[in-house]
């Protein structure tokens, strides 16, 4: 499952080779499936003719009925809610999941603290890349950035100028995508296009095509782009009122450029005043690109919000554990814990009715269903 209809698309062009060749039968299913074509896709899952399916959140509508689902792997996890999750686990009896983020949100860093969830970190780029290039500056120097995507421009790369909004708000002063659009098309000419998410997949997916194959060098876009596009070519990531965006979003979107064998660089442009703690994000953000690092400090700034429910970040519940002050404890805690459900499954003695009586006042049997889908 992934969270845009490209990087479904994507993923299901670069695993059919490789089940056709296990004689595994595949399909996307996005919402752009309809008709005849949906209701075949799902009278092949519901049959088990297909064996796997690859598609965005048109995997848990309600009219959705797998043969027999044992595995869901759910990329770019922080793109779905908690309950979208539990929607999809819910399609299956106990399947397993695994969840992949380069960016994990702060609820799932904790439940991976806890020992909710077992952990695999991929630490190491792929072959040839390099480290991206991260530079802070105010919007009054927006005139030296537009001269390095010229000079950019001139060697055959491309670069990305994303925006936070898609029309002017008079409520808050933002830059308009479209108007970046047009103001960049005035300085630089042809080869400028824009994409964001009030386009038809048609016209956004046309823009794309043109910016995959050069016919443009500059795409201005919303976060749309954040996920599932890779254009090697692209080295220049430019971000307007950084101060804006989440860390987890920054990252995300200075992972579009770098993505050959060039140097990367990715821009964070700010608008005076910059208030203490977006200038600790934006800071922090800047002096490193490990992933973990950065999940550790939205964990930090943001708080997890809650494993027993819900809430992806925001103020912790917890009553007795102080993270910052117990955290040496928590490893030990967790061994104790599966110890007691090993010996006394059941919870018949008298330490398992105490266990039971805790559970059942933290609403645990709820709280496990959300926990699972991760």
């Amino acid at each position: 499952m992934a969270p845009t209809d490209l990087l479904a698309r994507q993923h299901g062009a670069t695993l059919q080779p490789l089940l056709d060749a296990a004689g595994v039968k595949m399909s996307v299913l996005t919402g752009r499936d309809k008709g005849k074509e949906r209701k075949d896709i799902l009278a092949r899952l519901a049959s088990g003719e297909l064996s796997v399916v690859i598609g965005t959140h048109a995997l848990f509508q309600d009219d959705v009925v797998f043969h027999d689902l044992g595995l869901i792997v759910i990329d770019e996890q922080h793109r779905f809610g908690v309950s979208d999750r539990m929607r999809m686990v819910a399609k299956g009896f106990a399947p397993h999941v695994l969840v992949m983020s380069a960016t994990p949100i702060p609820r799932t860093l904790a439940l991976s603290i806890h020992g909710d969830m077992d952990l695999s970190v991929l630490d190491e780029k792929p072959p040839g890349r390099m480290p991206i290039k991260t530079a802070t500056m105010p919007i009054s120097r927006l005139d030296e950035v537009a001269d390095a995507i010229n000079d950019a421009r001139k060697r055959g790369e491309r670069a990305y100028w994303v925006c936070p909004l898609i029309e002017e708000s008079e409520a808050i002063d933002l830059a308009a995508v479209e108007d970046r659009h047009a103001a960049l098309q005035t300085q630089f000419g042809k080869g400028v296009e824009l994409v964001h998410g009030k386009m038809t997949p048609a016209a956004r997916e046309a823009a794309m095509d043109r910016f995959r194959t050069g016919e443009s060098f500059l795409l201005v876009a919303t976060t749309v782009i954040e996920v599932g596009v890779n254009v090697p070519e692209a080295t220049i990531m430019v971000i307007e009122h950084a101060e804006r965006f989440g860390l987890a979003q920054l990252h995300q979107l200075r992972g579009r450029v770098g993505r050959g064998d060039k140097q990367g660089s990715c821009v964070l442009l700010w608008k005076p005043p910059l208030g203490p703690l977006a200038k600790e994000r934006l800071d922090a953000f800047r002096r490193t690109d490990d992933g973990f690092a950065i999940s550790e400090l939205d964990f930090k700034l943001r708080g997890y919000g809650d494993m027993l429910g819900i809430a992806q970040s925001g103020q912790t519940p917890t009553r007795l554990v102080n993270w910052e002050a117990h955290g040496p404890l928590l490893e030990p805690a967790d061994k104790e814990a599966r110890l007691a459900a090993e010996r006394d499954p059941e919870m018949k003695t008298e330490r398992g009715r105490a266990i039971r009586l805790a559970l059942a006042l933290f609403g645990y049997a709820e709280a496990a269903e959300l926990a699972r889908s991760g």
